[in-house]
């Protein structure tokens, strides 16, 4: 186990806009893999990269690492989730251990030909990558399955990138606060802090069995801790600033990167670097997909429970960090006006046009209200005028009570409701019109406001985080 992937990423959203001279240089270096998609380098709203981490053991030095033979497994592999205005960022790991379903995908083979590799079922996340001759596209597709997340690209690096990376910016600042002698990964250090790179470097995020559990979930908190330090060091040192540093930099960060081709040049990679590098690091999280362990002592599955909250905040772009808190200040007074008093259910009338591209989500919803909430007097208006990514709730100002009622009982966030300026008839109905947000009739419409409990996180400004 090694890291690498992550490092090159943020290797770009500290310094590419600085460093575009040298990158000019740089393109033969970066490896490239069609994964038969040719995203654009840079999208509009919020963007979702994979950043992959392989097992292989190729390269000189290396003997003593990974499997024998091993033909590059996804053995470190995290989301990240850069908000649509580019002040925060969420950054999900995926346990490797993890059993889950892998969709069927088209892998590019070493002849050019395209193969369809079957899907599996109730298989571990690192067999998404390389198992059956699967390239990192199945990967990608595997994390969206798992995630709801629209990814577009990757970034995958093998352990030699963590050795070298770690050199090239002068050692990383790392703590524990136990002694940790592991055998198994090489690493020897006493309790307290230390800067470590190189081969120190690779057994330090490699390590599992001399922290807490012994197992992948801790080692992945070695990792982000390490991550986290890296990203503080490129930012704090001077290297991003240095014409020297920076090109040595770069260099060891490209000839490690393997990418899609959607950004697979240094000017794509550089308008890339420049969008990242918006977000400010104390804006930034890492967590973990909440699992809990399998019956079998080797594997984890997913905990949904804790788990889906936690993807419908990044799927609907609210951050972890406290950068929302001052977002959430602004809107207070848009969520007053769903404060006040509320109608009885059976008072509501509405008619519900279905414009989420959901073929029956309409009739679903109406079923729901009338059945469950205990709204009779609502109606199925058929598909709407046209699709909406938004869902909406238009009623008058003498129907503000029923559109309370209604509001709290869909989880309607302030921004879909609609005041008209005229009051309306005593026996109208309001219009509720269903948009591409809609996940099912009963299901929330607004994202959750805090993390579930419990959840693991490292923000990546945290200077005071130690291995235990």
């Amino acid at each position: 186990m090694y890291w690498g992937s992550g490092t090159l990423a943020f290797l770009l959203v500290g310094g590419s806009a600085a460093a575009y001279f040298v990158y000019q240089h740089l393109n033969g270096n970066i490896n490239k893999v069609d994964i038969g998609e040719n995203n654009a380098a840079v999208t509009d709203g919020p963007m979702n990269i994979v950043l992959i981490g392989t097992d292989r053991r190729d390269g000189k030095g290396n003997e003593g690492y990974g499997d024998a033979g091993s033909v590059g497994h996804a053995d470190t592999t995290l989301v990240m989730h850069v908000s649509g205005d580019r002040t925060n960022a969420t950054v999900l790991s995926i346990p490797r251990d993890m059993i889950t379903d892998i969709p069927d995908c088209t892998s590019i083979q070493e002849d050019g030909k395209k193969k369809v590799i079957p899907g599996e079922r109730e298989a571990r996340f690192n067999t998404s990558l390389g198992q059956e001759g699967r390239d990192p596209g199945c990967t990608m597709k595997t994390a969206e399955k798992i995630t709801g997340l629209d990814i577009t690209h990757f970034m995958m690096a093998d352990f030699n990138a963590v050795k070298s990376m770690s050199t090239a910016v002068g050692g990383v600042d790392v703590c524990l606060a136990k002694d940790i002698n592991d055998p198994k990964s090489h690493l020897n250090l006493k309790a307290g802090k230390h800067n470590i790179k190189g081969e120190q470097a690779l057994a330090f995020v490699r390590t599992r069995h001399s922290v807490g559990f012994g197992g992948d979930l801790d080692r992945i908190k070695l990792q982000q801790q390490f991550l986290s330090s890296m990203m503080r060091k490129m930012k704090g040192n001077g290297t991003l600033s240095s014409p020297s540093k920076m090109w040595g930099l770069a260099n060891t960060a490209t000839k490690a990167l393997t990418v899609d081709t959607g950004i697979g040049s240094v000017d794509k990679l550089v308008s890339l670097g420049k969008a990242l590098g918006k977000v400010d690091l104390k804006n930034m999280t890492f967590t973990t997909i909440p699992v809990y362990d399998n019956s079998d002592g080797a594997t984890v599955l997913l905990d949904k429970t804790k788990a889906e909250p936690l993807f419908e905040m990044v799927r609907q772009d609210v951050s972890l960090t406290e950068v929302k808190k001052k977002e959430k200040a602004a809107k207070d007074k848009q969520a007053a006006r769903l404060k006040g008093p509320k109608a009885d259910a059976a008072e509501v009338r509405a008619k519900v046009l279905n414009g989420s591209g959901q073929t029956g989500a309409a009739q679903e919803t109406l079923d729901w209200m009338q059945n469950i909430e205990g709204m009779p007097l609502t109606s199925n208006g058929g598909n709407a005028p046209a699709d909406l990514e938004k869902t909406t709730l238009e009623y008058a100002p003498n129907q503000a009570d029923q559109a309370r009622r209604l509001a709290d009982s869909m989880g309607l966030p302030a921004s879909a409701m609609k005041e008209g300026t005229k009051d309306a008839a005593p026996k109208a109905e309001m219009t509720l019109t269903l948009g591409a947000d809609f996940k099912g009739a009963g299901t929330p419409i607004s994202a959750p406001t805090e993390a579930p409990k419990n959840i693991q996180k490292v923000e990546a400004d945290d200077k005071n985080v130690c291995a235990k």
